[in-house]
């Protein structure tokens, strides 16, 4: 089985291409920016006519698209989070139409959720900003596309080598830094954390699976988690007996999301996946990964 990794060099890429890269008979082939891609790829300024005749190339059985921009302006985000998968569906539709695409969303395609509600994939999406707003549009270009794809809705994803762009990371990094004391802001959202690992799995399990697949499903730990208990889990881990300053301020979608956590029955009943990993083995993970030599 010929499995072609678009962003495989990111965060959620690596441990993909980790994953599949164990299955029995699969050749995995990165593709990306990257000098190590085996195929050239940029999503976000592909040419649908020159991007498939590189996937003609690699042949592939499969595709999973991880590429995607977390952060920057509007343009490069709908460059890459919406542009990008439209191109890519369009170049399959000419030179692998057989091929399974496996496209990675975000749970903030779903914008704030109510209070003790898990959101199922049948949920109204209303994105709060550019970044959900730009994902739920490159997951309306996969679904709309005709081709046999799914779109992993993932929630926020944690565990070895989570990148400062995200909380996790932010409060790992800073912990590294030394100090008694971290700085931080508004910690009294909820969120739906999943580890990274978990994340890989179900991508594995969408790319074997027998048959069409739903058009989302929703990877999740299935739980909404104080970010203060995040905090506290990676101060636990590092020994840190600092405190912590919570100032009031903070991201302007993290005030109007105050609440997220996503129903995983789906995912459970067609790939037979549930998180293995719990919250505190993920945090563990993510320090003892930083202090790796």
């Amino acid at each position: 089985m010929r499995i072609l990794v678009l962003g495989f060099t990111g965060y959620l890429g690596g441990h993909v291409v980790e994953r599949l890269r164990a299955l029995p008979g699969a050749r995995v082939l990165g593709g990306g920016r990257s000098r190590d891609a085996d195929h050239h790829v940029d999503l976000a300024t592909a040419d649908p006519e020159h991007l498939a005749k590189t996937l003609a190339s690699a042949a592939p059985d499969a595709v999973v698209n991880c590429a995607g921009a977390v952060a920057g302006d509007l343009v490069t985000l709908a460059e890459v989070n919406t542009r990008g998968p439209a191109v890519l569906c369009a170049a399959l539709r000419t030179a692998a139409p057989a091929a399974r695409l496996v496209h990675l969303g975000s749970a903030a395609e779903y914008g704030p959720g109510a209070p003790g509600v898990a959101v199922t994939e049948s949920a109204p999406t209303g994105p709060v900003g550019p970044y959900g707003a730009t994902k739920l549009a490159g997951t309306a270009a996969v679904t709309a596309s005709g081709l046999d794809a799914v779109v992993l809705r993932v929630g926020n994803p944690v565990g070895p080598g989570a990148p400062a762009a995200g909380l996790p990371g932010r409060v790992a990094a800073q912990l590294r830094d030394g100090g008694g004391v971290l700085r931080l802001g508004d910690l009294s959202a909820y969120r739906d954390f999943v580890d990274v690992r978990d994340v890989a799995r179900a991508v594995e399990l969408a790319v074997t699976a027998h048959g069409p697949l739903p058009p989302v499903l929703n990877i999740g730990g299935g739980a909404a988690v104080p970010v203060r208990d995040v905090v506290r889990g990676l101060a636990a881990a590092a020994g840190f007996t600092g405190r912590v300053e919570e100032s009031v301020s903070g991201s302007a979608r993290s005030a109007q999301v105050s609440w997220q956590c996503s129903d995983i029955t789906a995912a459970r009943e067609v790939l037979g996946w549930r998180p293995a990993h719990t919250l505190e083995e993920s945090l563990r993970a993510l320090w003892e990964d930083g202090r790796t030599p």
